[in-house]
This record gives C-alpha cells, sequence and structure tokens, in this order.
C-alpha cells in the first residue's frame, strides 16, 4: 500500500475548503522577496535591508544570500559590503556568455596592443551595462574599470551600444528605473535626448562617451552583431590620449572586430596568431 505523504503547514487537500489550494513554499517566497529587493536596487541592499524584506533575523537573511552567492545569483560589493544581482542571472545563457567571453579575449588583446589603451566587453545585466572582461592598457595612466563592475546606460558609450539593441520602449522602462543622473556636465539626462542619441548610434554603427562619464575620459563602444545578449566591445582612454579626431579609426575597428567576434568559431580551434 503506498505511502501517504504528510501535509505541511502550508498544504491543502482540494476539497476540504471553498479556498484555493495553496502550494507556495516559503523558503522560494523569500528567496523571490530577496531577488525582487535587489533587481530593484541601483546601488546595492545591506544585509539589514533584506533581513526587513524578508522577516528574517539577520543570521538567516546571510545564509540565504550566501547560498545565492555561492550559485552567482547574488555578489557582494567588498568595499562597501552591499549586496546585488549577479552575473548567475546572465548565466541563463551562462554558456553562451562563457563562449562570447572566449571569442572575444583574443581580440580584445590584439585592440589592445594596436591602440595602446583598455578594452571591453560589456553586456547589459538588469538596468546597467556589466563588464564582463576587461583587457587593461600598459599605460601606467589608463581607465580604471574592474571586471564585475557596473555602469549606467546613459552615460557610456559601452551602455549607449547595448541600449541601442534595445526598442525605445524597453530603454525608456530601463531609463525611468535607474534614472539618468549628471555624472558631469556632459551627461545626457534627458530621455528624449538619449534617444535621439541611440538614433545616431544606430545609424553609424557605433556610440561614443565624450566625457560623460567621467571628466577626462573618453570611450567609443560597437555593439556585437547576432548575439543573443546585449552587447559590446569598447575602447576607453584619458581623452588628453583619445581625441576626438581618433574616434572615427577606432570605431571603424570596433565595428570590423565586432563583426568578426560575433562570427568567429570558439577560439580553442584558432590562436590569436591566426586572427585576421
Amino acid at each position: 500500500m503506498p505511502r501517504r505523504r504528510e501535509l505541511g503547514r502550508s498544504d491543502t487537500v482540494e476539497g476540504d475548503s471553498g479556498d484555493e489550494p495553496d502550494y507556495t513554499v516559503r523558503a522560494v517566497e523569500r528567496v523571490c522577496s530577496i531577488l525582487n529587493l535587489l533587481q530593484e536596487s541601483i546601488d546595492g541592499v545591506s544585509l539589514i535591508e533584506v533581513g526587513q524584506a524578508t522577516e528574517l533575523p539577520k543570521s538567516s537573511a546571510f545564509r540565504y544570500l550566501w547560498t545565492l552567492e555561492a550559485h552567482r545569483y547574488v555578489e557582494r560589493t567588498e568595499d562597501t559590503g552591499l549586496y546585488r544581482l549577479g552575473l548567475g542571472f546572465v548565466g541563463m545563457q551562462s554558456r553562451h556568455l562563457e563562449v562570447l567571453r572566449e571569442r572575444a579575449r583574443p581580440w580584445l588583446e590584439r585592440l589592445r596592443d594596436e591602440f595602446d589603451e583598455s578594452t571591453h566587453l560589456g553586456i547589459l545585466d538588469g538596468d546597467r551595462v556589466i563588464y564582463v572582461d576587461i583587457v587593461h592598457s600598459r599605460n601606467r595612466i589608463r581607465l580604471a574599470s574592474a571586471r564585475g563592475e557596473r555602469d549606467p546606460l546613459h552615460s557610456t558609450a559601452l551602455g549607449k551600444a547595448v541600449a541601442s539593441r534595445l526598442s525605445d520602449t524597453r530603454v525608456r522602462e530601463l531609463l525611468g528605473r535607474t534614472g539618468m543622473g549628471a555624472l558631469t556636465d556632459r551627461t545626457i539626462t534627458s530621455v528624449e535626448a538619449f534617444l535621439d542619441e541611440l538614433a545616431r548610434v544606430r545609424a553609424s554603427g557605433y556610440a561614443v562617451d565624450d566625457e560623460e562619464n567621467e571628466c577626462g575620459a573618453r570611450c567609443v563602444a560597437a555593439a556585437l552583431p547576432g548575439t543573443r545578449l546585449p552587447a559590446a566591445l569598447g575602447i576607453g582612454a584619458p581623452s588628453t590620449r583619445l581625441g576626438p579626431g581618433d574616434v572615427e579609426r577606432i570605431a571603424a575597428r570596433l565595428k570590423e572586430v565586432s563583426r568578426q567576434v560575433s562570427a568567429d568559431p570558439v577560439p580553442e580551434q584558432r590562436g590569436p596568431a591566426e586572427l585576421g
């Protein structure tokens, strides 16, 4: 005779009452609450805030976060101790991301050597652009972005290039969530002005951050065509070395390389010396 499953407190049996059956699991609900809280945050949330949102004691909230962090769905910022969404959600297509990174890496190195400036691979992560890979310039004075760092869409070349692959409706939604704070006196702070900028990016095939994210820094980026993830390649440098007259030349090379990255086989089949 089959054993009868014992019912938990949240279980009901159809026909026992007129209420709809409740199949919710409290632990899963708490995980969803944590993830929703992180999704809505721009700068990250503290352990105390997670505990308050989930009605969990601090020690229990920490165990939830620790488990999610172990699976890369949450990451903790070392300097602030705040928690934010991790690459695990991009990891829903994690193999595709890894292949993309493997394809892009030799090209990032090659571009760094060609221009002697830092090169980046970025993707859309929630409502910001995240640096998936970086090859730093060998110059002592250089842009100091870090892998895993997240930047706004509206003020960065990578952000603009990634946003150019989205619909205007989606862009409005993301900007409405994050706001458009002025990081320098050149930052675009109007949604309509930003959409006009995206129209130029789509027409030209490249985006420019002209000291809009950081004074004294200029970046150029091009979206990767034909990928499942909104992604882009970029080159950034102090504006004293990357002047307005250099933008077209760098952009042309980035567009060429972006097309090649999308078309390349997995790098194990080719070495950097074979790359055209």
